[in-house]
Protein backbone atom coordinates (compact mmCIF):
# COMPACT_ATOMS: atom_id res chain seq x y z
CA UNK A 1 0.00 0.00 0.00
CA UNK A 2 2.52 2.22 0.51
CA UNK A 3 3.71 5.10 3.54
CA UNK A 4 0.89 7.54 4.11
CA UNK A 5 1.52 11.07 4.93
CA UNK A 6 -1.36 13.05 6.30
CA UNK A 7 -0.48 16.71 6.42
CA UNK A 8 -2.70 18.72 8.89
CA UNK A 9 -3.58 22.21 10.81
CA UNK A 10 -3.55 22.08 14.70
CA UNK A 11 -3.89 24.61 17.53
CA UNK A 12 -0.76 23.65 18.92
CA UNK A 13 1.79 20.65 20.00
CA UNK A 14 -0.67 19.36 22.31
CA UNK A 15 -3.80 19.91 19.99
CA UNK A 16 -1.76 18.36 17.02
CA UNK A 17 -0.84 14.67 18.86
CA UNK A 18 -5.07 13.96 19.41
CA UNK A 19 -4.77 13.75 15.55
CA UNK A 20 -2.72 10.25 16.12
CA UNK A 21 -3.19 9.23 20.05
CA UNK A 22 -7.27 8.79 19.79
CA UNK A 23 -9.70 7.47 21.94
CA UNK A 24 -12.39 7.19 19.64
CA UNK A 25 -11.97 4.74 17.11
CA UNK A 26 -11.80 7.64 14.33
CA UNK A 27 -9.10 7.23 11.77
CA UNK A 28 -5.87 9.45 11.73
CA UNK A 29 -6.36 13.16 11.24
CA UNK A 30 -10.32 12.50 11.80
CA UNK A 31 -11.55 16.06 12.44
CA UNK A 32 -8.46 18.16 11.88
CA UNK A 33 -7.85 19.90 8.16
CA UNK A 34 -5.88 18.03 6.41
CA UNK A 35 -5.09 15.63 3.28
CA UNK A 36 -3.35 12.44 2.60
CA UNK A 37 -0.68 11.83 0.18
CA UNK A 38 1.82 9.08 -0.91
CA UNK A 39 5.39 9.64 -0.93
CA UNK A 40 5.77 13.02 0.17
CA UNK A 41 7.83 12.45 3.78
CA UNK A 42 8.60 15.73 5.47
CA UNK A 43 11.85 15.27 6.19
CA UNK A 44 13.17 13.61 3.26
CA UNK A 45 11.48 14.78 0.02
CA UNK A 46 9.80 17.98 1.12
CA UNK A 47 13.40 19.77 2.27
CA UNK A 48 14.62 20.73 -1.09
CA UNK A 49 10.78 22.49 -1.56
CA UNK A 50 10.90 23.99 1.79
CA UNK A 51 14.83 25.77 1.29
CA UNK A 52 13.11 27.13 -2.49
CA UNK A 53 9.98 28.77 -1.01
CA UNK A 54 11.61 29.95 1.96
CA UNK A 55 14.81 31.46 0.60
CA UNK A 56 17.07 29.26 3.32
CA UNK A 57 19.71 26.72 2.33
CA UNK A 58 18.92 23.04 3.36
CA UNK A 59 21.63 23.64 6.36
CA UNK A 60 19.49 26.48 8.07
CA UNK A 61 16.10 24.52 7.76
CA UNK A 62 17.46 21.64 8.85
CA UNK A 63 18.56 23.41 11.72
CA UNK A 64 15.14 24.68 12.79
CA UNK A 65 14.50 23.10 15.84
CA UNK A 66 10.53 22.64 14.87
CA UNK A 67 11.61 21.09 11.32
CA UNK A 68 10.04 17.22 11.32
CA UNK A 69 10.08 17.54 15.27
CA UNK A 70 8.49 14.39 16.89
CA UNK A 71 4.96 15.70 18.40
CA UNK A 72 3.38 12.01 19.16
CA UNK A 73 3.46 8.73 18.83
CA UNK A 74 1.21 5.55 18.28
CA UNK A 75 2.49 2.01 19.79
CA UNK A 76 6.12 1.42 18.30
CA UNK A 77 5.40 3.71 15.41
CA UNK A 78 2.41 2.68 13.93
CA UNK A 79 1.74 6.05 13.44
CA UNK A 80 3.76 9.07 14.17
CA UNK A 81 3.12 12.67 14.14
CA UNK A 82 6.26 15.19 13.53
CA UNK A 83 5.86 19.21 13.09
CA UNK A 84 6.55 21.35 10.25
CA UNK A 85 8.70 24.85 10.97
CA UNK A 86 6.37 27.94 11.56
CA UNK A 87 8.68 29.37 8.68
CA UNK A 88 7.42 27.30 5.99
CA UNK A 89 3.81 28.00 6.97
CA UNK A 90 4.28 31.68 6.85
CA UNK A 91 6.21 31.54 3.56
CA UNK A 92 3.91 29.41 1.57
CA UNK A 93 0.89 30.55 2.93
CA UNK A 94 2.22 34.43 1.16
CA UNK A 95 3.52 32.41 -1.54
CA UNK A 96 2.44 33.68 -5.02
CA UNK A 97 0.74 30.26 -6.41
CA UNK A 98 1.16 31.34 -9.49
CA UNK A 99 5.14 30.15 -8.78
CA UNK A 100 4.27 27.06 -7.54
CA UNK A 101 4.69 25.34 -11.05
CA UNK A 102 8.39 27.05 -11.39
CA UNK A 103 9.01 25.40 -7.63
CA UNK A 104 7.78 22.12 -8.97
CA UNK A 105 9.64 21.84 -11.38
CA UNK A 106 12.35 22.81 -9.66
CA UNK A 107 12.17 20.49 -6.81
CA UNK A 108 11.37 17.65 -9.43
CA UNK A 109 14.40 18.19 -10.46
CA UNK A 110 16.65 18.22 -7.15
CA UNK A 111 19.08 15.63 -6.66
CA UNK A 112 18.15 15.85 -2.13
CA UNK A 113 14.63 14.60 -2.54
CA UNK A 114 12.87 11.33 -4.26
CA UNK A 115 15.66 8.54 -4.20
CA UNK A 116 14.51 6.04 -6.21
CA UNK A 117 12.01 7.46 -8.42
CA UNK A 118 13.09 8.42 -11.65
CA UNK A 119 11.10 11.23 -12.56
CA UNK A 120 9.42 12.42 -10.11
CA UNK A 121 6.09 14.28 -11.87
CA UNK A 122 6.03 18.38 -11.64
CA UNK A 123 2.40 18.80 -12.16
CA UNK A 124 1.74 15.99 -9.23
CA UNK A 125 4.55 18.12 -6.84
CA UNK A 126 2.72 21.32 -8.22
CA UNK A 127 -0.96 20.07 -6.77
CA UNK A 128 0.55 18.86 -3.60
CA UNK A 129 1.74 22.22 -3.01
CA UNK A 130 -1.11 23.92 -3.86
CA UNK A 131 -2.94 21.92 -1.54
CA UNK A 132 -0.14 22.59 0.89
CA UNK A 133 -0.20 26.62 0.62
CA UNK A 134 -3.75 25.94 1.06
CA UNK A 135 -3.40 24.16 4.46
CA UNK A 136 -0.91 26.97 5.10
CA UNK A 137 -2.77 29.69 4.30
CA UNK A 138 -5.70 28.51 6.62
CA UNK A 139 -3.30 27.48 9.51
CA UNK A 140 -1.71 31.17 9.73
CA UNK A 141 -5.22 32.61 9.80
CA UNK A 142 -6.29 30.76 12.45
CA UNK A 143 -3.24 30.62 14.07
CA UNK A 144 -3.00 27.51 13.61
CA UNK A 145 0.45 25.35 12.62
CA UNK A 146 1.39 22.48 10.45
CA UNK A 147 1.99 18.87 11.31
CA UNK A 148 2.42 15.62 9.69
CA UNK A 149 0.96 12.50 10.56
CA UNK A 150 3.09 9.53 9.49
CA UNK A 151 1.53 5.97 8.58
CA UNK A 152 4.16 3.39 7.43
Amino acid sequence: MGVLYGYYAAADDRDAVRAVVRADDQPVGTGFDQFVIKGIDPAVELLPAEALITGRDHDEVTADPRRCALIGMVGDGEVVAVSLTDTFRDELAGFDRTMLNDVAVGWARSPQAFYGTPDPDPYILADFLTDLAGLATRARTEGHRLYCWICP
